[in-house]
């Protein structure tokens, strides 16, 4: 039966390649709605030109006042009803809670936090303390997306950037806590299969966890004002950790450089 969905999905449906551990069971959903969607389909227009052959004016000539007394039509809502309520609560639900519910252990994880702004995304590492520096959203200006606490030596060393990529480390899970600067954005991964509502005065944790090296889209899922075309300029980078620690150690010597010059280049 797997096979038989991800054929429907790739070949029917037309869905996007997976790069996430994660993403087969969402897939699984989409097409399991799909196919209740199609059996509607086909049993509303098989009764519809039922309806025209059986009810046209050859056949029935006159009205009939009584009307059909069959069961069928309760028995076939009664079905609709029960798919729906297993699609819900036995798959659904569950795919829902296990995502939200069981995070992986931030000392296992690639932790990064993402800003969300008009229109762009910024993005911050913890330094080689691998410790955040302490925030207040009261502190949030132009030059201080993350609301930073200046004072605090631990943010010294971390790393920020603006769009580009965000660099991760495959088959090892990923947690961002995100936030906006001021309206209401979503960070959506389509190859990741995830999307989260950025909201203002908020830091929401998402999960997931890459399993293909690869370059993979940010988008922005919410209307967000007249740039909002420009919220698709990041990109989710999925290295091996051979890659992503020289990556990270060039990022490391280059925050080392800025903060010797009292600030970022």
């Amino acid at each position: 039966m797997s096979r038989i969905n991800d054929w429907f999905a790739y070949n029917i449906l037309g869905m996007p390649e997976r790069a996430a551990l994660g993403a087969k069971p969402i897939d699984d959903l989409i097409v399991w709605v799909h196919y209740l969607m199609l059996v509607l389909f086909v049993g509303w227009v098989a009764y519809f030109c039922y309806a025209l052959w059986r009810f046209n004016a050859k056949r029935s000539a006159g009205a009939n006042y009584v009307g059909s007394k069959s069961s069928m039509p309760k028995y076939i809502e009664v079905a609709v009803v029960l798919a729906e309520a297993v699609l819900l609560l036995v798959i659904a639900v569950p795919l829902w809670g296990k995502n939200v519910l069981q995070f992986p252990d931030p000392k296992d994880a690639t932790v990064i936090q993402v800003m969300a702004q008009q229109f762009g995304w910024n993005y911050r590492y913890p330094g080689l303390d691998g410790t955040f520096g302490t925030q207040d959203m009261k502190l949030i200006a132009n030059d201080n997306i993350f609301g930073v606490d200046p004072k605090d030596p631990n943010g010294k060393d971390d790393i920020q950037l603006y769009n580009g990529n965000i660099h991760v480390v495959v088959n090892k899970p990923v947690i961002i806590y995100l936030g906006s600067k001021d309206v209401i954005h979503s960070f959506k991964v389509v190859a990741m299969r995830v999307t989260q509502d950025a909201i203002p005065g908020l830091r929401i944790p998402l999960s997931f966890t890459p399993d293909k090296i690869g370059r993979y889209q940010i988008e922005c899922a919410q209307l967000c004002g007249g740039g909002h075309s420009a919220m698709a300029g990041g990109f989710v980078q999925v290295d091996s950790p051979e890659d992503f620690k020289k990556w990270m150690d060039s990022m490391e010597a280059k925050t080392a450089g800025a903060s010797s010059k009292g600030g970022f280049e």
